[in-house]
Order: C-alpha cells, then structure tokens, then sequence
C-alpha cells in the first residue's frame, strides 16, 4: 500500500485529509460547533473540485467554552488520531480576574503560592466525574493590576479548570473574584503567534478552488506531524510501516533510528525516513536490540 510522501511535499487534498489549523476561536460558538464548520467547509470543498475523498471528520483540542477565544488547534480528517496528544502537553491562558474589593497591597504574592500542585474539583456542570484531583500550576504571574481586577497569565497542566482556581485566587485574596474576560494563548506546541481565523481558512480554501492558488491554504493548514513537536521520535523502515499499516506493532529490526533517553513506557510516534508519521505507540523494548517488541502500537496514522 502507498504510504504518505514528505510533509513539506503534500498537495493541498492531502493536506486537507490529514491537516491541522492553529484556529483563534471567536467568542460565541462551542468547539464543537466550530470544528464542525471547518469540517463541513472542507468536505464541500472537496467535493467541488472533485477529489474522490471526504472528511467526515473533524476535532478540536481541549474545549473552550463558548464565551471564550483563543487558540483552539483544529485537526483535519486522519489528523483527528493523534486527539490524545494534547492530553501530554501544557496550557496557558490569560484571564481576567474580577475582584468583588479592591485588590490587596500583597497580591502578587498571593497569587505565586498557587503556583505548583493544587487540588480542584471539576463544577457540576462538568462533562467528567467531580471526583477531587492534582492539577499542576507551572507559572502563574500577574501582569497589570487596577482597583479591582487582576490580569493573569496562567501556564498549566492539561485539563485544569481556569474558572475554579478563578475563585479560590479571590478566597486567597480575601475579596472573592470571578473570572471575566479568558484567552488561550497556548495548547503545546501551538500558541498565539501563528494562530489564524476561519475566514482566513475559508479564504484560503477560495484561493485554491477559484483562482488555482494554493499557497494561503499552505499558510492556513500545518501537515498534521506538527502536532507531534515535542513527542520523542523513532524512526523506521518503509516495510515496518507496511506492517504497521495492517495493525502490527514495531519491532526492534525495524527501527533505523531513534531520539536518545527515550523512556520506557513513554509514548513516541514513529516516522518513515521521510518524515510521514506512522503511529503513535508506547516504547516498551530495547530500540536497538536485533529481536522482539519495540513499540506497542495506540493510533495507526496510515
């Protein structure tokens, strides 16, 4: 079976079936709705100029709410397998604290002990059992102060509530506060500085379909390997991939190489020679051993 070429070497259909936007949600539409569109818009597009593939598939990594903007990564048809590697990497917001008195002398302060491990528990209106958990806080600093209201930047783990420690920051502070206005300014390895809108998106689908011009879509839509900045790499034969292909796992013959101090039990993703990504899997073996299981397969990218 043919397997993907070079990431940089991809036309704009291939792109487009395995793809991702580095979207700045607006405020008003969920995720959903919003990965829904740029799914639908891709599938008419197709359609029109008469590709013999669909999308019928579209996801977004880690949900904003509908009132909040920012950077929302939108992956693209087969790109939608590799969702759970933005479970790995950190977040950053900059929110808007709203404070219910006017702020304290010390608040800074205040605000750097909630750096490190805190326990949270997810609001009732949560998706996911309100059971208590650890979430990491890597950075959390104050950027401008008025009467009554802080500006935070947050840098955090995976799968924290923004809007809770919102509220437990104003019960440190001694005023209460609610979060106002909130922006994502990073989902690893995406951030705001190459973030793009829908109408750039759909513009760009226009350039290509009605004027034979492909480039904004190379601007817009990043080869879905982007994700996997940052996720140890090994590397492996055309015939390995073959394999994975049909659902085999990696086994140690096969790798041709791979990054060093790769953990076991870590997740890696394996590439062709020409950079295609293959899969996602688990290391669970020596790399360099001439025999036996190298990596256990989770997502099968061909």
């Amino acid at each position: 079976m043919p397997l993907r070429g070079p990431p940089e070497e991809r036309s704009p259909t291939e792109l487009l079936t395995f793809g991702v936007v580095n979207l700045d949600k607006p405020p008003g539409p969920s995720s959903h709705q919003v990965s829904g569109w740029l799914r639908d818009a891709v599938d008419e597009t197709l359609a029109d100029c008469g590709a013999d593939v669909t999308i019928d598939r579209a996801a977004h990594a880690g949900t904003l709410d509908p009132k909040v903007t920012g950077c929302l990564p939108i992956m693209l048809g087969d790109a939608t397998r590799l969702a759970p590697v933005f479970l790995e990497g950190a977040k950053e917001y900059v929110a808007v604290l709203e404070c219910h008195a006017p702020v304290p002398a010390d608040a800074e302060s205040v605000v750097a002990e909630f750096e490190g491990p805190i326990y949270q528990k997810p609001p009732r209106k949560s998706a996911v059992s309100r059971r208590l958990r650890v979430r990491e806080i890597y950075d959390l600093e104050v950027l401008e102060a008025e009467e009554r209201r802080l500006l935070v930047r947050i840098r955090c783990e995976s799968g924290t509530y923004v809007r809770k420690l919102c509220h437990d920051l104003g019960l440190a502070l001694g005023t209460g506060a609610h979060m106002g206005h909130l922006r994502r300014t990073m989902t690893e390895p995406f951030d705001d500085r190459t973030l793009h809108s829908a109408h750039d998106f759909l513009d760009a689908l226009a350039f290509w379909l009605e004027d034979d011009d492909p480039d904004p879509l190379y601007e817009v839509v990043d080869p879905a390997e982007r994700i996997l900045e940052g996720i140890p790499s090994v590397v492996i034969a055309e015939s390995a991939a073959r394999e994975v292909a049909e659902g085999a796992p990696v086994y140690a013959p096969g790798v041709l190489d791979a990054d060093d101090d790769i953990e076991r039990d870590s997740l890696v993703a394996c590439y062709t020679p020409n950079g295609a990504a293959v899969c996602l899997g688990t290391f669970v073996g020596d790399l360099e051993a001439d025999s036996g299981l190298a990596v256990d397969l989770e997502r099968v990218l061909v």
